[in-house]
């Protein structure tokens, strides 16, 4: 992590004049690339980076009336109101301690983790992380805002699930989710065609298990993108780090959330998985050894912010096969011009 440089404090400050998305709805993902970049040693690889990616940044978007404690209710959900969400957690987070903040949030803001195709909580554990392992600066606190404002804005909910059954491993659980009808259509179209999923995590209640199916859960999904990911190269990769994004926000959380955390972080990666499975697996096998560092490499050479986080996931699972993962996002996605 880069805590004596500052570059990652620079690489904030200049996307946070920018807004959460883009063409009204595709995900800013810079923020969260450049903290895995500097999380994993390559500060200096952020601000070129940045430079290529700069083309597909908007600015901040306008304000319309602000959030307050007694207004909140109705502006959920509603991506008109993001500047006023930003504004809002900016000030929260300003007069309060940020755990405060994170931890009253986090139980309201759960039921919506679908929002926003999973980015406004990978955004939020990108933050975290950042704000757990090095000093509380300016930017850093400013990031958490900024990515609590998106998944406010961005929040969506999915009512009535039927509940299916899953016992077993999560890898078990993940093949009993079933594809949606028909493949077609945007993230939303598909999300409302997800009426069911397996309740795999339903039964659970003590935080330290919680904690071991959650780590299950990211590695199962790491693990399942090399023989699937070409059902949806981008998209299959948020079924591995919206889960992480959890994983690395207990940690800040009370422990009471932990179990309810899991189920929605299982909740989102099995949304995910059906509405974007692959016909049948792909048997995979990298092309060499590679160790942690160099496929971390060839993700930054690659360029692309999917591969570069879900890199970034594998190396938190850390085995050889969630970096086969890895390489293999880099062969199925477009890498950056």
């Amino acid at each position: 992590m880069d805590t004596t440089t500052g570059t990652l404090d620079e690489a904030l400050q200049r996307l946070h004049v920018t807004g959460p998305e883009r063409l009204g709805w595709l995900s800013n993902h810079a923020p969260m690339a450049v903290e895995a970049l500097a999380a994993h040693g390559q500060a200096g690889s952020v601000h070129r980076w940045l430079d290529l990616y700069r083309d597909k940044l908007e600015e901040f978007p306008s304000a319309v009336e602000p959030v307050t404690a007694d207004n909140w209710r109705p502006a959920l959900g509603d991506m008109r109101r993001a500047a006023d969400w930003i504004g809002y957690f900016g000030r929260e987070i300003a007069e309060r301690p940020w755990r405060d903040v994170l931890a009253e949030w986090w139980p309201r803001l759960l039921p919506g983790v679908y929002g926003g195709a999973t980015h406004p909580v990978i955004r939020v554990g990108h933050a975290v992380r950042t704000l757990l392992a090095t000093e509380s600066t300016g930017p850093r606190l400013t990031e958490l805002a900024h990515a609590l404002g998106y998944w406010a804005a961005r929040y969506h909910p999915v009512a009535d699930l039927a509940p299916l059954p899953a016992t077993g491993s999560a890898a078990a659980a993940l093949d009993t989710v079933a594809p949606i009808d028909g493949q077609g259509g945007g993230y939303t179209d598909r999300l409302d065609r997800v009426t069911a999923l397996p309740t795999w995590a339903a039964a659970i209640t003590d935080p330290d298990e919680a904690h071991r199916r959650l780590t299950e859960l990211v590695r199962a999904a790491t693990h399942r993108y090399a023989a699937h990911g070409h059902g949806d190269a981008v998209m299959l990769v948020h079924s591995a780090t919206a889960p992480n994004a959890v994983l690395r926000t207990l940690p800040a959380l009370p422990r009471t959330l932990w179990a309810e955390s899991l189920r929605a972080a299982w909740s989102a990666s099995a949304a995910v998985t059906a509405m974007y499975a692959s016909p049948a697996p792909v048997a995979y096998t990298p092309a060499g050894t590679f160790a942690p560092e160099e496929v971390f490499q060839r993700a930054l050479a690659h360029g692309d912010e999917h591969v570069i986080k879900l890199t970034d996931t594998a190396l938190d699972v850390g085995d050889e096969r969630a970096l086969a993962a890895a390489l293999r996002s880099a062969e199925l996605v477009e890498p950056m011009a």
